[in-house]
């Protein structure tokens, strides 16, 4: 059982930055990839960004390509997504996933295994 608590949202204006942190427990991390999602009102869960086990590939939706940034440190069992040039459109609550996938990068929601709780993302305008 893998348990993922994620935190670091918040309400920022546009224009303005977060970052987003993902622990996990229960696991042996480094065998995990990870995934970061987000739910927008009224909206489907949508794919963000991913990471390989090693944390040496990566995979970002064009929406936040060149904005948000993931990384991961396997000593502390956490993942991070890293949020600048925040837009009113990035809004959402925001979850992290687990999986263990042979493909280094999972894309689809029904990919992965674990979810966290999730944390609100709010960009006011």
């Amino acid at each position: 059982q893998v348990q993922l608590v994620e935190s670091g949202g918040g309400l920022v204006q546009a224009g303005g930055s977060l970052r987003l942190s993902c622990v996990a427990s229960g696991t042996t991390f480094r065998t995990y990839g990870m995934g970061w999602f987000r739910q927008a009102p009224g909206k489907e869960r949508e794919f963000v960004a991913a990471i390989s086990r090693s944390g040496g590939t990566s995979h970002y939706a064009d929406s936040v390509k060149g904005r948000f940034t993931v990384s991961r440190e396997n000593a502390k069992n956490t993942v991070y997504l890293q949020l600048n040039s925040l837009k009113p459109e990035d809004t959402g609550v925001y979850y992290c996933a687990a999986e263990q996938k042979i493909s280094p990068i999972v894309v689809h929601s029904a990919g992965y295994d674990y979810w966290g709780q999730g944390t609100q993302v709010t960009v006011s305008s």
